[in-house]
């Protein structure tokens, strides 16, 4: 089946009782009852198909992961209540003392403090590398080093990375390689199927597609997810089944959604290309962009983030960013409205100017994550507050 298929009919058949429901009910049950010792027996042994506790597991997110699972193409999805929850969950699991990530310098800022500030405590060590290095991450990797961590189109510059080349490089030097996909979703760039061993998304974002759910989600193999499945289970980081429920619906319409983000996106992005009030527009389906030949390699859509380095630096882009008027100033993206940041204040605030700098990331950035409303309003709105 087609992506689009699996996306409204995998996991619907999780329910499976008296009276079937075409959609997925909402179990917002925090247990479930068992008929006897000898049940409750055959579930602690894995004999028994059922369910003990919803931090476990939950009829609702279980369908929502097989969803997941289907459309990214994984043996197992596992839901989360937040990316953040999802990435902390999958480095307290896969890495110990005395381990090494590599990390790529430009990367998400939850994603930086997280390697930056929390894994050294614990006595993992981290080393960020250039998206020049990664390149050629096979020269980076060391003989302590467990995981490769990266992103691919990368917040808030969209430079985009040879997913094949840093996989491969990571297979030969037996290192599991871990990437946020959350920009480009695996509508537009399906990134198990080039050897990544590990997907992380922010269901926030596409996925979910309504700005009403916060949530995260991995993908991968069944071996690689076990022990990871275990260690939400001590941390309790599992998504509700009420955002569960939401995000299926959300994601039965993604590739119609997905698809009119890209458009919106390209024809902003080449309208912004030639506006005199902008130093330099960062998005992968533009010619221009460093990473184009990458883009074009390995994604089918070029993503719904349009990133803009305005003439005049941070005054310039503060002035830009308090005129709009249709696009909305909010920190996320991958929803149904147009919204923007700037980067230095929300995803990179905190970073020194020395990290900005490694990161690619300027104080006349604004971010803007074009939504479905009409392409020719949204170019309107931005022509009138850079203007």
């Amino acid at each position: 089946m087609k992506q689009a298929t699996k996306l409204i009919h995998a996991g619907n058949a999780v329910d499976a009782g008296a009276t079937p429901s075409l959609t997925t009910p909402i179990y917002e049950t925090s247990t479930f009852v068992f008929d006897s010792v000898a049940d409750v027996i055959k579930y602690q042994e894995g004999t028994l198909n059922g369910y003990l506790y919803s931090r476990y597991e939950n009829p609702t997110v279980v369908a929502v992961e097989q969803k997941l699972a289907a459309v990214d193409g994984a043996e197992v999805s596992l839901l989360f209540s937040s990316g953040m929850a999802a990435i902390s969950t999958a480095l307290l699991t896969l890495l110990k003392s005395g381990d090494e990530i590599i990390c790529c310098s430009a990367i998400y800022g939850g994603t930086f403090h997280i390697i930056e500030d929390l894994l050294p405590r614990l006595g993992i060590t981290r080393r960020f590398i250039s998206i020049e290095a990664l390149s050629n991450v096979g020269s980076s990797i060391g003989p302590k080093t467990k995981i490769v961590w990266f992103e691919s189109p990368i917040n808030p510059t969209l430079r985009c990375v040879d997913v094949r080349g840093v996989t491969a490089a990571c297979r030969k030097a037996g290192v599991l390689s871990a990437m946020d996909n959350t920009f480009a979703s695996a509508i537009n760039q399906p990134v198990l199927s080039m050897g990544l061993d590990l997907s992380m998304q922010s269901c926030t974002k596409y996925l979910n597609g309504h700005s009403d759910v916060t949530g995260g989600v991995l993908s991968g193999s069944q071996a690689l997810m076990a022990p990871i499945a275990k260690t939400r289970r001590l941390l309790g980081g599992v998504m509700d089944p009420q955002p569960a429920f939401a995000l299926g619906r959300g994601m039965k319409t993604m590739p119609l959604r997905v698809a009119q983000h890209n458009a919106n996106a390209l024809e902003v992005a080449q309208f912004l290309e030639r506006h005199r009030s902008i130093h330099r527009v960062y998005y992968p389906g533009l010619a221009s962009h460093p990473d184009h030949g990458i883009a074009a390699r390995q994604m089918s859509g070029f993503g719904g983030v349009v990133t803009i380095d305005v003439k005049g630096g941070q005054d310039a882009a503060f002035r830009a960013f308090d005129k709009l008027k249709v696009v909305k100033r909010a920190a996320s993206l991958g929803g149904v409205e147009s919204i923007c940041s700037l980067p230095i204040l929300t995803s990179q605030y905190g970073l020194t100017d020395e990290e900005l700098v490694k990161a690619g990331v300027s104080k006349g950035m604004i971010r803007i994550s074009i939504g479905l409303e009409d392409a020719g309003d949204l170019i309107n709105d931005l022509d009138q507050a850079l203007t």
